[in-house]
């Protein structure tokens, strides 16, 4: 069965409206998932299972989450995140848009990188 984006993007915004008690208007592709609506780590595990069951997919931990990439000292020096790192990054999640990251790769901003849409076009890519 295939989906349309606005029908992807849909059974998205159902998931994260459950799964943060957030109103349905906050939640636009644009949106953070940290910063805008407010997502902690705890709440990703939760994140996560609603998609997962919506769905029918699984969905590894690494691959929304490259804990692995940014606590490295191979990929991160002083902070920030290297040119290696990046590529790195971009290999493990090509459905996100780093292009605001790259301009500023410190490492703790990366938890508020990821938006509603980036999180659709993950979505798109399990189905």
């Amino acid at each position: 069965m295939t989906m349309t984006k606005e029908e992807i993007f849909e059974q998205v915004r159902e998931s994260l409206v459950d799964a943060l008690g957030v109103d349905e208007d906050e939640v636009t592709a644009d949106a953070t998932l940290v910063g805008d609506l407010g997502a902690e780590s705890i709440d990703f595990l939760d994140i996560v299972f609603k998609l997962e069951k919506s769905f029918g997919i699984s969905i590894p931990r690494e691959e929304l989450s490259p804990e692995d990439i940014l606590t490295s000292s191979q990929y991160v020096q002083n902070g920030l995140v290297t040119p290696g790192g990046m590529s790195e990054l971009k290999k493990r999640m090509p459905w996100a848009d780093l292009s605001k990251f790259e301009q500023n790769p410190r490492v703790q901003d990366f938890g508020n990188l990821l938006t509603v849409g980036d999180m659709c076009n993950y979505v798109a890519t399990k189905i």
